[in-house]
């Protein structure tokens, strides 16, 4: 690092850490150190890459560390047809006037606050090329339209996240996108700890909830018989919402993790007789 980097982590120490956030605390349980990484990153003004499957808690975590960084979150989600225009923003016609509009990275730059990519290598490759000056020392975002070279203000921090199970060679992070990232790996958590989520978020029972777990961890084997997508912990807390909330443990199960993770009818059947067996 030169010396103007030294500096500027050393004066990030004074930067909120714990609790400063407004509003309801958004529940999240840490499974290792994320959290304490997450935070010296921030302190030290560097960018974060998340890895891990959906629905195991990426969103969440991003949302509660903003909550206790005291940053709003600019959430973008990623797709093919996201243009460096839809993150940095462009001209509009308003009346009879053409008006800059900001994107949510260029907002984020400007105001502060925490700019999240998510799913980000969905993205176009000429799209992601833009977050390279944010997510190394210089932390400038180039806006060739207006001319402008914002620099990002202390309390910005760019996240960005993607699933490697869903990636393929055509779409990953390059060496030189990934080299700028801080890398934190998430997983689903285990059964004791995802059976307290699940019946945190819910107000389900917990001897319920642990079923209900129990049943979904046997269910993430059938990865290797065709189930694209395993049952993530989100899917988890929407059937026992709905359970909490009276429908009927088959039903509830069917409706938020069965029918949303396949149309095979055989592996459709194999999870229900899953359902089944645990309760």
């Amino acid at each position: 690092m030169n010396g103007q980097t030294n500096s500027r982590a050393h004066n990030n120490a004074a930067l909120p850490i714990s609790g400063t956030g407004k509003g309801v605390e958004p529940y999240y349980l840490p499974v290792g150190n994320e959290v304490e990484v997450f935070e010296a990153a921030y302190r030290s003004g560097m960018a974060v890459l998340l890895k891990g499957p959906t629905g195991c808690g990426k969103t969440r975590f991003v949302t509660h560390m903003a909550w206790r960084l005291g940053l709003p979150v600019h959430t973008v989600s990623c797709h093919d047809d996201l243009t460096s225009s839809d993150l940095v923003g462009r001209f509009l016609i308003k009346g009879r006037e053409t008006v800059w509009v900001d994107g949510p990275l260029t907002r984020a730059v400007r105001e502060g606050g925490i700019c999240y990519l998510d799913e980000v290598v969905e993205a176009r490759k000429d799209t992601t090329v833009i977050i390279h000056p944010l997510s190394d020392d210089r932390r400038i975002l180039a806006i060739e339209k207006t001319g402008e070279e914002l620099h990002a203000p202390e309390n910005f921090m760019l996240v960005i996240s993607y699933n490697p199970g869903y990636q393929h060679i055509l779409k990953d992070l390059k060496p030189s996108t990934r080299q700028r990232f801080v890398a934190l790996d998430f997983d689903y958590p285990p059964e004791e700890m995802e059976t307290d989520i699940v019946a945190s978020e819910s107000g389900l029972e917990r001897k319920t909830v642990a079923k209900l777990v129990s049943a979904s961890r046997k269910m993430r084997s059938l990865a290797d018989s065709g189930l694209d997508s395993h049952p993530g912990t989100r899917m988890l807390v929407h059937a026992a919402t709905l359970m909490h909330n009276g429908l009927p443990l088959k039903t509830a199960c069917e409706a938020a993790i069965i029918r949303p993770l396949t149309d095979d009818a055989e592996i459709h059947r194999t999870m229900m007789d899953i359902i089944e067996a645990v309760f």
